[in-house]
């Protein structure tokens, strides 16, 4: 009957009519180069415009959900035939391209969409911070294209302890009344960012930028607040620590610039004066910490600050005593302030000095370094 109803279509066409009063009434059926289906058939009226009645017939089925096929002009010619469809105009077409469209899930997606269910819930906190992973180890998901609304939640279930999760989903689909089920288990885990040692560290040494690199690792491994790489490059730890092993703020403390027993520039500072000598260390400390230093000409032990390597500063007159001048003594004095600067010196030797006779010995000098320069 389709075969009848188009043979004498075209003859009428060719016989009765001109060509652009043809137009006017009934298009010739023509096949098209590029198809897009959605659904799992294709059908008559896919591959050629103006099928008419003939358009439902099925012919072929789908490619793959978001895949292309090829098919030549004298196949699907041939299924038309079989399906008593003729006459169809090709034109200079040598092969059909059929795609079937589709919605893809990326994985990435599917382990946000799961990790969004689970964030603060369960105990556990920020999804940006949840690592999953899956039993079945998914890769990019494709659905129907008629698959078109969000995933929604409909039932989540996790076991704190174990990690395991069990989240189904529910897609609206424009084709049917009927959502699409989609069900995932695996293991959920909360990460945190932290500096890992890549290689064994020394309590001496200081962290270098090569010596640390950034990982995740599950929260349980890391007790306490992680550092940083910026804040672990150029610290020292307070134990020897492996390679692999993530640091926490805890384990870090600021690079010793004075060792115990080791041989240090003290230096006796106050308002006009200033004094250095070499001293031993009592303890260690980092930049900025109290300590205690012996004086080994006098005996005396002083406390002051780390100002810098191997470097005590005691400042103003509220140690119970300052130490000698060594030989390498600097002072901030001119020449002929030196008598009056040693003088001074000598007088802070003597222990214990008050708080009166301290600024008392201070005043020759406050006069000498405000005097005018002498005359020659």
């Amino acid at each position: 009957m389709i075969r009848t109803t188009l043979a004498t279509i075209s003859a009428l066409l060719a016989l009765a009519l001109p060509a652009a009063a043809a137009d006017d009434f009934i298009a010739a059926p023509t096949l098209r180069a590029s198809v897009t289906v959605t659904s799992n058939v294709v059908r008559v009226g896919d591959l050629i415009d103006n099928a008419g009645s003939a358009a439902l017939i099925p012919v072929y089925r789908s490619p793959d959900l978001g895949t292309t096929g090829t098919l030549t002009v004298a196949q699907v010619l041939s299924v038309l035939r079989a399906k008593q469809v003729i006459g169809v105009m090709t034109g200079d077409i040598k092969e059909v391209q059929v795609t079937r469209l589709a919605r893809t899930l990326a994985s990435k997606d599917l382990e946000a969409a799961v990790a969004s269910t689970l964030e603060r819930r369960f105990g556990l906190g920020d999804a940006a911070n949840i690592t999953v992973t899956f039993d079945r180890g998914i890769s990019d998901m494709r659905l129907d294209a008629s698959n078109t609304g969000a995933l929604q939640p409909v039932s989540t279930r996790y076991d704190a302890r174990s990690g395991r999760f069990d989240v189904a989903f529910e897609i609206n689909n424009d084709n049917n009344p009927a959502p699409t089920k989609l069900r995932f288990t695996g293991t959920a885990i909360e990460t945190v960012e932290v500096a890992v040692l890549t290689r064994d560290i020394d309590r001496t040494e200081l962290l270098k930028s090569s010596d640390v690199s950034l990982e995740r690792r599950p929260k349980a491994e890391v007790t306490g607040e992680p550092a940083s790489r910026d804040r672990t490059v150029g610290m020292q730890l307070r134990r020897p620590m492996r390679a692999g092993m993530p640091i926490r703020v805890a384990d870090i403390v600021k690079p010793d610039f004075v060792v115990r027993d080791q041989t240090v520039t003290i230096i006796y500072q106050v308002p006009g004066l200033y004094l250095t000598t070499r001293g031993k260390a009592i303890e260690s400390g980092a930049e900025g910490d109290t300590v205690s230093v012996l004086n080994p000409q006098s005996k005396r032990t002083l406390t002051g600050v780390v100002t810098g390597r191997g470097q005590v500063t005691v400042q103003g007159a509220s140690q119970s005593a300052p130490m000698a001048p060594a030989v390498e003594q600097t002072s901030s004095l001119k020449r002929d302030d030196v008598p009056a600067a040693a003088a001074l010196a000598q007088s802070l030797i003597q222990a214990p000095a008050s708080a009166a006779q301290i600024a008392q010995a201070q005043i020759p000098q406050v006069r000498v370094s405000q005097a005018p320069a002498k005359s020659e």
